[in-house]
């Protein structure tokens, strides 16, 4: 499946797929995982396929991989609780953090017009570790390509999200605050600006308690949600929570 990959490209994706513990390099359908590793931007660029369908698959290989982890591995959460913890070891800022611990972006194939776009690295990064894993994934018809690597990944990550379950999820630590000392009150997401980059000012309690940016919707309102959370909670006293 490598014969359309030159040499040095065919090298430079083993050196990358050897870096993920237990992966059977003889498995790994080369073809597959140099698509993974196109960002639309170097499509649009030099013509030819992305990976945009690839993380497509990769994204819902992802949740069920972790929805079925968290289902046999934590028999007493209640479903809102494992969604929960699910929301983290999915989300942007997770899949750009293992993206890096592969070095995935010097391996990704960027056009000009998103390789200066700082603010968009976190979703370039986490939408292309997706595509890896719809990569891995369609080599085998299964999850042995995956499995041994990032079951590892989850197993730490969820412990530590159960440890601090504020960690990357502020938006909802924040409405739980916020209806702990408001009597039911939700905080309210007020958009700044005309986007990019996403604005948002997180209002509760008849004043504005942060202020954040990103390159999406999503992104910019869980930093106000940080802010706002952090200066919440050392404004209220603990007895007043």
């Amino acid at each position: 499946m490598s014969s359309n990959l030159g040499d040095e490209r065919l090298l430079q994706l083993r050196q990358f797929a050897a870096g993920f513990s237990g992966l059977e390099l003889e498995r790994v359908n080369w073809q597959l995982l140099q698509l993974a590793l196109i960002h639309p931007s170097w499509a649009d660029q030099e013509g030819g396929p992305d990976n945009d369908r690839l993380e497509f698959l990769g994204d819902e290989v992802l949740r069920w991989f972790a929805s079925d982890f968290l289902y046999r591995t934590y028999p007493n959460l209640a479903v809102g609780e494992l969604s929960a913890v699910r929301s983290v070891l999915v989300s942007d800022s997770e899949l750009a953090r293992l993206a890096e611990h592969y070095g995935l972006g010097a391996y990704l194939l960027v056009g000009r017009s998103a390789d200066g776009d700082e603010r968009g690295q976190t979703t370039r990064l986490a939408d292309s570790f997706e595509a890896v894993i719809g990569a891995l994934y369609l080599s085998t018809s299964d999850l042995s390509l995956v499995r041994p690597w990032l079951l590892p990944h989850l197993e730490r990550l969820s412990r530590d999200v159960l440890a601090d379950p504020v960690r990357g999820n502020h938006k909802s630590a924040l409405q739980e605050l916020t209806q702990r000392l408001a009597n039911g009150e939700l905080p309210e997401y007020r958009p700044v600006g005309t986007p990019p980059p996403f604005r948002y000012e997180v209002w509760a309690l008849g004043q504005c308690w942060g202020s954040g940016e990103g390159a999406s919707k999503k992104l910019a309102q869980q930093a106000a949600a940080r802010l706002a959370y952090e200066a919440l909670s050392s404004t209220f006293p603990p007895a007043l929570q």
